[in-house]
């Protein structure tokens, strides 16, 4: 009996990612976490439908030149022939017969709001040349190659050091920025945006001529304050707060407040639902790492809500 629907299967949890996180430039490690499979994916897709046979669908391989086609019924995906398929198919004599009865039904898929990282230690933990990538509501939106990962991150590498040079051409100094406060308000569940943030204060120490080191850890602190306010708040702001010798990041929510403030900095606590961590968040690190990138670092919590404020020197043996 054939099953109704492709059997999906999610591996919410990442192997380590084969690129060396520790040595590797910033820039490269930015766009991977940054970057959403959507921003990557084929959207243009050919599909083909259950009754499609597998000749016809050899030759749309053929005109179209992929290996690989997403049997769909509606915008539901239940399953996809690929070039192993057909080859099998033309061996046994059945190539005439319709996908249904021969596609591959266990599927590994991607979300489309996942980070690229995601992608990167799919292609690496499974022998697949694409992934089929769904929305929330699990409709297929895209497949994604590897070929469509490194495209983008050439695209992307490319436009930051345009970036770099046109900041190098006009740096200015730390001392400009004496008494700049910048204020971003975060949404809850805002994973759209999340990251945005962090990325200005980033920007905003580069262009001052900042140590790589030091824009760093305040990437990391901004960062997992800001993700924080996303995934455990009902939103609230981000405030970067900049001075000559210091950056101070503030992170203000509305509630519900931490009621163990000392389990909270435990590493590995969290009270992240199962959903936000099969998107790669929750894992507990954040608070922990946050003080541990600062030189001083406060938290106060109550019903009412939570108030975390960090402050990191830009410059070493910066007096107080």
């Amino acid at each position: 009996m054939l099953c109704s629907g492709a059997k999906l299967v999610y591996t919410h949890h990442m192997q380590e990612i084969p690129i060396n996180t520790y040595n590797s430039p910033n820039v490269i490690l930015e766009l991977i976490y940054r970057l959403k499979v959507k921003q990557v994916m084929t959207t243009d897709l050919v599909t083909a439908s259950k009754d499609t046979t597998l000749r016809e669908i050899q030759y749309i391989m053929r005109e179209k030149q992929v290996t690989g086609l997403p049997v769909v019924v509606g915008k539901r995906l239940i399953g996809i022939v690929s070039m192993d398929d057909i080859i099998q198919a033309l061996d046994k004599g059945y190539i005439h017969e319709k996908a249904q009865d021969h596609m591959t039904r266990n599927l590994i898929v991607l979300e489309d709001d996942m980070p690229i990282s995601f992608a990167i230690s799919y292609f690496d933990r499974f022998s697949y040349h694409r992934f089929p990538v769904l929305n929330k509501h699990k409709e297929l939106v895209g497949m994604i190659t590897s070929r469509d990962i490194t495209s983008t991150l050439l695209v992307e590498i490319n436009r930051e050091i345009e970036e770099l040079e046109k900041r190098t051409r006009t740096t200015s100094l730390s001392s400009e920025m004496n008494g700049e406060i910048h204020t971003y308000s975060i949404m809850k569940n805002d994973f759209e945006n999340a990251g945005y943030a962090s990325t200005e204060i980033k920007k905003r120490l580069k262009s001052a001529g900042i140590l790589p080191q030091i824009i760093r850890r305040a990437a990391i602190a901004s960062y997992e304050l800001e993700m924080n306010l996303v995934v455990h708040s009902d939103g609230g702001e981000l405030i970067a707060e900049y001075s000559p010798s210091t950056l101070q990041i503030t992170a203000k929510d509305s509630g519900p407040g931490i009621s163990d403030v000392d389990l909270a900095m435990e590493m590995g606590w969290s009270t992240a639902s199962e959903w936000i961590r099969s998107l790669g968040f929750g894992a507990g690190m954040g608070l922990p790492n946050v003080k541990s990138v600062s030189d001083d670092f406060t938290i106060e919590s109550d019903l009412h809500g939570t108030t975390v404020v960090c402050m990191i020197k830009l410059h070493p043996n910066t007096e107080e």
